[in-house]
């Protein structure tokens, strides 16, 4: 028997009250896990292709926007141990809040392994606006070894995928970029507030954005780092390296904050610092901070 689908009035109410009713549990979803019921703000490439300036350019409203800046990598180590046979170059690396606003990621679970993810910025008012954002959140083993320190045992955490980047370039005689040699492990991170290493007016005396959650069964979550935070990692902690086994030279230790570009920002032509070294001695010739690539 053929099946027809129905038509007319009462099926175009019906499917009326249906779709009403859909937008009405995702607004109640949306609320539940935190995020206002003005969510509906859409991703940057689409502002792009409505020909809307970016967020953090518009003049109404205008939006108290973050800045992240990546502090020069620092407190270089040359590790023999953790990786027997391997010469791992470590450094202490700092993602800093440097905007006008806080960096904040308002995240809902949907599925088993996806998050729904919304950057919130707020305008001079103290409104929230929240863009969708392409961003993942991953549950990231860490061991629990710190190199010099010994075990404070492992664990794992929510952390931000692709939040920063280390790269290891080899340099000509005027220390100018010539070639991507090396790559480092670590890219995922919490984004906290760790340390106050910038105060101000607009800075909170007191940290906002705690550490990563180690709750698997988390459904709503809130990352983030305020203005004049720094989501600080010492060199000691897993991940904290480039291997530079065999190498010999000038070179520079790069790390990059949002290297994907996947956050909405005052500016990402500074996120980027460098340390200049020569190897396989380690020793350290020299840095530069905020630029927008080596």
């Amino acid at each position: 028997m053929e099946t027809r689908v129905r038509s007319g009035p009462a099926m175009r109410a019906s499917r009326r009250r249906v779709a009403a009713a859909g937008l009405l549990g995702a607004v109640a979803g949306l609320a539940h896990a935190g995020i206002p019921q003005n969510a509906g703000a859409r991703p940057a490439a689409r502002e792009a292709r409505a020909g809307r300036p970016a967020p953090c350019r518009r003049t109404r409203p205008r939006l108290r926007c973050p800045n992240l800046v990546m502090s020069a990598p620092s407190q270089l180590h040359l590790d023999r141990s953790t990786i027997p046979g391997r010469v791992l170059l470590r450094a202490t690396s700092s993602i800093d809040n440097r905007g006008d606003g806080p960096l904040e990621l308002a995240a809902r679970r949907v599925r088993r392994h996806r998050w729904s993810v919304y950057q919130a910025i707020y305008d001079r008012r103290g409104r929230r606006h929240l863009f969708g954002r392409r961003v993942r959140l991953v549950f990231k083993f860490v061991p629990g070894e710190r190199y010099g320190f010994g075990s404070v045992g492992a664990a794992r955490y929510w952390k931000m995928r692709h939040a920063a980047a280390f790269q290891l370039w080899s340099l000509d005689r005027g220390r100018h970029a010539v070639r991507l040699v090396r790559t480092g492990p670590k890219v995922d991170y919490c984004l906290r507030d760790l340390m106050r290493t910038a105060p101000s007016a607009r800075s909170p005396g007191l940290a906002v954005y705690p550490a990563c959650s180690r709750d698997p069964a988390l459904r709503r979550d809130r990352l983030g780092t305020s203005v004049g935070w720094s989501d600080v990692y010492p060199y000691s902690y897993p991940q904290q390296w480039i291997d530079v086994t065999g190498l010999r030279g000038t070179f520079a230790f790069v790390q990059i904050a949002d290297p994907e570009r996947l956050l909405l920002e005052t500016s990402h032509a500074d996120n980027t610092s460098e340390t200049y070294l020569q190897l396989p001695s380690g020793r350290v010739l020299g840095r530069r901070t905020r630029v927008s690539r080596p």
